[in-house]
This record gives C-alpha cells, sequence and structure tokens, in this order.
C-alpha cells in the first residue's frame, strides 16, 4: 500500500503523522504501523483500510513515544544487513529511508536536492542528516518562493517572449546553465495544471488552476523548476471549445517536439482511445514534419548541442478511484507490454517516442499521491542517452525556428479530418489554379527559396493556357530548350513581319534551330505543332505572389495578369504594352510582363511609334489598317471572305462582324456607308457616332484612352 504522507513541519519527526491520508486526510496523529501496508496509520485509517478482507491478516505495531519506522527501501531485498530502522523520510518520493538507503538511492544529481526531514534518535550520523534536511528544506522553499509561471505562446502561436535573453530573464537561470523541458498534455478539466504544481512545486500555485467550467490555460505557459534544473511546461487541454483549434492543436505538437518528457495525464477510471489516437497521430506527423526540421534548424541556427531527432519519453499519469490500475490483474505482463498491445490493435505505431510508461495511481480519498510520478520523471530525466541538457537558448531557438516554419491559418475543411495532426497542419496550403493540386513542401517554404512541388502531375487549362513547349530536335540531343509561339521572326522587319502573320500565322522559333513552325505554311493540312517539332509539358499555376519580383501581394495590392504568359505580376512589373494576337488579342497592344515584352512579339520600335502619335493614341489602328490592306491584295486572289481574315486578329471578348446587324446604342443598322466599330469595354459593335469618347480600360488591358460607347463611356469609374 503506498501512502502519501502531508506537508511536514520543519525539523525533526516528533510527532509522527498518518502516511495513509485514506480516512483522515493525513492530518491525524500516526497510532499503529503496519509492516505490510509500509506506512505509519492513524487510527481511522487503520481501522478503515483492515477491514478489507485482503488486508485483515496484516501484522500492526502501535506506534509508542520516539517510535522510528523502518526503511521502506531495504526491507526484504537484501541490500543492506537486515531491517534497519529509518533516518530520515523523503518528501519528494513520500519514502523512509535509512542511511545506507538514502546514500544509494538520492545520491543522483535530482533526488540529491530533495528534501529529508530526520527521524529521532539524534545521534552523530543522525544530526548532519537533520541539518542537512533543514537546510535543503528551507533552500528549497526559498527558491519556489520566487518562481512563477509566464505566457510563452499563444493560442494563435504567436511567441510571446522577444529572444533569447528575454527567456533566460523569464526563467530565472543563468544563460550557459544546461536544462531539460517536461511538458504535460491531456483532455479539458483533467487536472494538469494541478499535477505540475504538486509534482514539481510542492504544491504551490506556480501554474493557475480553477474550479470554473472555462479553461484556466489559454495558450502555452513556463516555468522553471529549480531542484531539478527543469523548464516545466503547462498546455491547453483537449477537446475544450474555442477558437482557432487546428492552431491549438498544431501548438501542442511543437511543444511536445522541444520537450524531453512528456506527461499524459487521465482522470478516467479506463483508458480511452483518443490518448492512443493523440499519441499515434503525434508520432506520425513528429517523423514526417518534424524531424527534417529539427536537423535543418541545428545546422541554420549553429546550435552547439544538436536537437535529438527521436522524440521524447512518454509517462502516461493514469488515476483512477473506482477501477483498478493497468496490469494489476495480470501480474505476468507488464503495463508498457499492455499499452503497446493496444496501440497495436488500434493500428497506431508510436515509433517518434524513445520510451511509453504506464504510472498509475489510484485515490481512494484525496489528495492525489504524485509521489510515482516523480520518481519515474526523475529516471528520464537522469538518462542523458537519447536526449542531453542544453542551454536555454538553444530550446528557446528550437520553439521559433519550428513556430515561423509551422504557422499560418488553418482552413475550416480540414478540422473535420479523422486525424489529430492532418498533414494540412504543416504542409503547404498553396493550390495549383489549373489542377487543383495542392503543393507538399513544408510550410514557408518560399522564405528558403523553395519553390512550390505538387503531389501530382497538372493538368491543361485554356484558362491559364499552362502549356510549355520545349524543342524537339534540342530535346533529342541532350538540351531542353523552352520555345514560345510568337507573331513574328526575328529576321523579320516589324511591318512586314505583321503581314506575313496574317498570311501565314505565328511561328515558333529555336534560338538553335531558327524558325521551326508556321501555324499557316501551306494551304491546308497543316500538322499540329505537338506532332511535328515540339514536346508539351503542363505547369502547375501557383497564386499568391508576383511572377517577378516574388513579393507577396497585399489586401490593397492590384494584380495584373500578363496576356501573353499569364502570370499575375504587380504594376512595376507589367507596365509595358504590345499586341499578343497569338494568345486572341488581336493585333493592339495589351498588359505584358517584362519579361514577354523582351522575349516575344514586336520590337520596340512600334512601341516608340505609338508614344509618338498626339494624345498616346492607339498604334493598333495602323497597324491594322497595314495589315487589312495587305490582305485586301491577296485575298481578292484566293478568294477568302476579308472579315474571316480580319477577325482572326482581333481579341476574342469582341463580337464577331457576322454577327453584328445594328449598333447597339443607336439600333441603326450597318450597311457599306455605316461602318462598324468595337467598343474595348464591352466589345459590342457601334456606330462611329455612338463612339466618340476615348478611355482607358484596364481591365481588357488598355491603358490608355481606347474606342468606348456611349453606354461604357457614361460608367462610373475605372472600366
Amino acid at each position: 500500500m503506498s501512502g502519501q504522507g502531508p506537508a511536514v513541519n520543519k525539523g525533526m519527526n516528533t510527532i509522527l503523522v498518518c502516511q495513509e491520508s485514506y480516512a483522515c486526510g493525513g492530518s491525524d496523529e500516526a497510532v499503529f504501523e503496519c509492516d505490510e501496508c509500509g506506512s505509519l496509520q492513524c487510527a481511522r485509517c487503520e481501522l478503515e483500510l483492515h477491514r478489507q478482507e485482503r488486508m485483515r491478516n496484516h501484522d500492526r505495531v502501535r506506534v509508542a513515544p520516539g517510535h522510528v519506522p523502518f526503511c521502506d527501501s531495504c526491507k526484504g531485498d537484501g541490500s543492506c544487513s537486515g531491517r534497519l530502522r529509518a533516518v530520515v523520510r523523503c518528501q519528494g518520493c513520500k519514502i523512509n529511508l535509512c542511511l545506507d538507503c538514502q546514500k544509494r538511492t538520492h545520491g543522483g544529481v535530482n533526488k540529491r536536492k530533495h528534501p529529508l526531514v530526520p527521524y529521532p534518535p539524534a545521534k552523530a550520523p543522525q544530526e548532519n542528516s537533520v541539518s542537512a534536511g533543514e537546510s535543503d528544506m528551507e533552500i528549497l522553499k526559498s527558491k519556489l518562493e520566487k518562481v512563477c509561471s509566464f505566457l510563452l505562446v499563444d493560442e494563435k502561436e504567436e511567441m510571446q517572449v522577444k529572444d533569447e535573453k528575454d527567456f533566460v530573464s523569464r526563467l530565472g537561470c543563468s544563460s550557459d546553465e544546461l536544462l531539460k523541458v517536461v511538458s504535460i498534455f491531456g483532455n479539458t478539466g483533467e487536472g494538469k495544471s494541478y499535477t505540475l504544481n504538486h509534482t514539481f512545486f510542492l504544491g504551490r500555485e506556480v501554474f493557475k488552476t480553477s474550479p470554473t467550467q472555462e479553461s484556466c490555460t489559454v495558450g502555452v505557459w513556463a516555468a522553471m523548476d529549480p531542484l531539478h534544473r527543469v523548464v516545466v511546461i503547462d498546455t491547453e487541454g483537449l477537446l475544450g471549445a474555442g477558437a482557432n483549434q487546428g492552431q491549438r492543436t498544431r501548438l501542442l505538437l511543437k511543444v511536445l517536439a522541444i520537450s524531453d518528457v512528456v506527461i499524459y495525464r487521465t482522470h478516467a477510471d479506463r483508458l480511452h482511445d483518443d490518448l492512443f489516437k493523440f499519441l499515434g497521430d503525434a508520432s506520425d506527423a513528429y517523423l514526417k514534419h518534424f524531424t527534417r526540421e529539427l536537423k535543418a534548424t541545428t545546422t541554420r541556427c549553429g546550435l552547439d548541442v544538436p536537437l535529438s531527432t527521436l522524440g521524447p519519453a512518454v509517462i502516461i499519469f493514469h488515476e483512477t478511484v473506482h477501477t483498478k490500475l493497468l496490469g494489476s490483474d495480470t501480474p505476468s505482463e507488464s503495463a508498457e507490454r499492455l499499452l503497446q498491445e493496444r496501440f497495436r490493435k488500434l493500428g497506431l505505431f508510436p515509433e517518434a517516442f524513445s520510451s511509453i510508461q504506464y504510472r498509475g495511481t489510484r485515490t481512494y480519498n484525496p489528495p492525489t499521491d504524485f509521489s510515482g510520478l516523480l520518481r519515474s520523471l526523475e529516471q528520464q530525466l537522469d538518462n542523458n542517452t537519447t536526449r542531453s541538457p542544453r542551454s536555454a537558448s538553444v530550446i528557446f531557438k528550437a520553439l521559433q525556428a519550428l513556430s515561423e516554419r509551422f504557422s499560418g491559418e488553418i482552413p475550416d475543411e480540414h478540422m473535420n479530418s479523422n486525424s489529430f495532426f492532418p498533414d494540412e497542419y504543416f504542409t503547404c496550403s498553396s493550390i495549383c489554379l489549373s489542377c487543383g493540386s495542392g503543393c507538399k513542401r513544408s510550410m514557408n517554404h518560399l522564405k528558403e527559396g523553395l519553390d512550390h512541388e505538387a503531389k501530382h502531375r497538372c493538368r491543361y487549362s485554356a484558362q491559364y493556357d499552362n502549356r510549355i513547349y520545349t524543342c524537339k530536335a534540342c530535346y533529342e540531343r541532350g538540351k531542353e530548350v523552352i520555345v514560345v509561339p510568337k507573331t513574328t521572326a526575328s529576321s523579320d522587319s516589324p511591318w512586314f513581319g505583321l503581314a506575313i502573320y496574317a498570311w501565314s500565322g505565328y511561328v515558333i522559333e529555336c534560338p538553335n534551330c531558327s524558325v521551326i513552325y508556321r501555324s499557316r505554311q501551306y494551304w491546308y493540312g497543316n500538322q499540329d505543332p505537338v506532332e511535328t517539332v515540339v514536346r508539351t509539358e503542363i505547369q502547375h499555376i501557383w497564386p499568391g505572389k508576383c511572377h517577378k519580383c516574388g513579393e507577396e501581394f497585399q489586401p490593397n495590392d492590384t494584380k495584373h495578369h500578363c496576356r501573353a504568359c499569364g502570370e499575375g505580376f504587380c504594376d512595376a512589373c507589367s507596365s509595358k504594352t504590345r499586341p499578343v494576337p497569338e494568345r486572341g488579342w488581336g493585333l493592339a497592344p495589351v498588359r505584358v510582363c517584362d519579361a514577354c515584352f523582351h522575349n516575344r512579339g514586336i520590337p520596340t520600335e512600334l512601341l516608340d511609334a505609338a508614344l509618338e502619335e498626339e494624345g498616346g493614341t492607339l498604334i493598333a489602328r495602323k497597324v491594322g489598317e497595314a495589315v487589312q490592306n495587305t490582305l485586301g491584295a491577296v485575298v481578292g486572289a484566293i478568294d477568302i471572305p476579308l472579315g474571316l481574315v480580319k477577325d482572326a486578329a482581333r481579341p476574342a471578348y469582341w463580337v464577331p462582324d457576322q454577327d453584328i446587324h445594328s449598333c447597339c446604342e443607336c439600333q441603326r443598322e450597318f450597311s457599306p456607308r455605316l461602318s462598324i466599330h468595337h467598343c474595348r469595354a464591352c466589345g459590342q459593335g457601334v456606330c462611329d457616332d455612338c463612339s466618340q469618347e476615348r478611355r482607358p480600360v484596364p481591365s481588357r488591358g488598355w491603358d490608355h484612352p481606347v474606342r468606348v460607347c456611349n453606354g461604357c463611356n457614361q460608367k462610373a469609374g475605372e472600366l
């Protein structure tokens, strides 16, 4: 029977108190000592305990004045010569120890600082223990009085500590002190903060507790345990009510990643599946997303101590009232073996954790006994095989790096996942505009200069025209040369090139092989370039930033699209214009990016000619007239309707001439004496009298004044 003693007064154990707390709450004076229970008991606890059938035959002795109990550590295990009486009682472990057992079991770094209270008689060796016990208790209490918790990360995953110096200052430790991290997880209302307070801080309310229905812990809080040199971290409860649940859950995994020991606290009488699901999903996410990032953080931050890629040790702290502890009715199997079997049945494999340990306690009457949990924690903290202690600055840098990498809002559609930690919590949220495939890289990878990478191959979309051509001949020679359709070949003069375009169509020119394709090279039977001279590759179209300068679009920024390549640009990177007939924009200059302006289409002298015209008159009319005159001479010979050819050189949104019968404004029918004009805003056919006004139409790529109908001219704002 493991007992829990109450807080003992300073000095010697002149009055022995009940160590069971079964019926008295631990405040009554001890009257009996039960050797088989291994505890001192008051009259009430002795009576209630030994009414039970299995405990009726226990041997008890009455406690006399000056009574000293036996050592709990050396009884019956042969470690000491005979059965020795205790010299001190360890308040941390809640056990009685003889002098030899005290030296043997409390010689480690952590247990050496446990508060010890001595028993009489006061012999020389015991006098040393008395003074040591009083000294340790006073030092510990004075240190704990200064400890207070602070908010480390809020519920929106934003760091609340400025830098490493601020973190060290709030912990109250030295910058070169080597520390470990212990964190706690569990469902809301399970008493996580209470557990930390009584395990590490002798019951002081370092972490806030509350009897109300609202959660008292929001975000991640931290405090320093000066005795064990441990950064203790308290977290929000799972299954709680509140906004940003996806971000709050992701925050838990960041804390888990920097921890050396994780306590999973449960007060359920039986272990629920959500405990195993949480640990299993956390293990998978840790291995998939965090192992690589921790390695990168070590290199990027120049850390002296490498961050372990193996996860923390896990202690499942299970407190029951009405049910037996795990493994108590199957002595042949350990509790840890039963845990692994439970994981296996659920199809979960928590391979990321260095160990998973079960520590249970059955509370017949409060308060809870945390001594077993403390002993398990100290065993894990003394083990430096997997994870070594490191300075506070290393702990801070690791958490900061994870916060910067895995941050941002999580869409609501990801909240319905069956996993506690779905991949969407940690991967880039960008979606290809063409095929809808998501990027498989980690969050914020663009900051490291890594482009988006899709999970699947893309599909062609006419809206984005995301097909790339490469020269087939160059590819067969071991080179990959991208080629693009354009109006004229580089060897053609501007005006003659446009006339050739109207006659022979667009061209595809390779810098190595010259012109490799003309769309209307023959009278009939022209083959598709894909079947003859080029290879195609479909590229993904990613949203969210300027295509050239890489700056993120702000909410008030205007996005522009290049009429040649279809990518998104800011105004500064797409200020030039040129005709893009190969994309269906006709012969009028439209907005293009700087790269497409220099790489494709009409040389700059055409643009200069346009700018020199009075009032910025559109060059398209001059070009169109030249082409139409050329076509007029040719069409008579080949008997092709002139209007049909002219329509091929007009923007796609213009209504074809053959479909226009009357002016959209005055309703007069068109005739050879009443010419058809097109409004550059709506694309409808209009007569000259109803389209006298000139206005820029940026939405159609016309940034300078062009012909618009009266109806569009009367519209307020930008067209």
